[in-house]
């Protein structure tokens, strides 16, 4: 097993022509949520949920500016064209499992019932042994 990293992009391509998710209607938005607990829940099924959540629009990009000063800071990035609404962590067998269980996600529905069919970023975790360097 293996765990990947499914990130939810609203990216607000021209292919993929959906409103954000402040103008749905409450019933678009409660269908919508409802939708991704069928998928978490589905996943659990399979024993292969891991966590999952969901994010605000707002954030703030931040690094280290060397030691006693202030960490630098920019944003908030609500307006971007690429915005990460959410994700989720699953433990599957394989890539070609991972991609089938993005693609679900993808197919959650948005404005009017239609699906979404948003980017899903699959991203591996990182594997790798500690060694103790003494």
């Amino acid at each position: 097993m293996a765990k990947y990293l499914l990130l939810k992009h609203y990216r607000g391509a021209k292919e993929i022509p959906c409103a954000p998710m402040d103008q749905w209607t409450p019933e678009e938005v409660e269908a919508h949520l409802a939708f991704m607990g069928h998928v978490a829940n589905t996943f659990r099924e399979r024993g292969e949920f891991v966590d999952a959540q969901a994010l605000a629009p707002e954030g703030t990009f931040v690094r280290y500016d060397g030691e006693g000063r202030a960490p630098v800071t920019d944003g908030p990035f609500a307006e971007t064209k690429d915005l990460i609404a959410g994700w989720m962590v699953i433990d599957v067998d394989s890539v070609e499992r991972a991609h089938e269980a993005a693609a679900f996600l993808s197919s959650a529905p948005g404005p009017g019932g239609e699906p979404i069919n948003e980017w899903i970023e699959v991203r591996p975790f990182l594997e790798h042994t500690h060694t103790d360097v003494e």
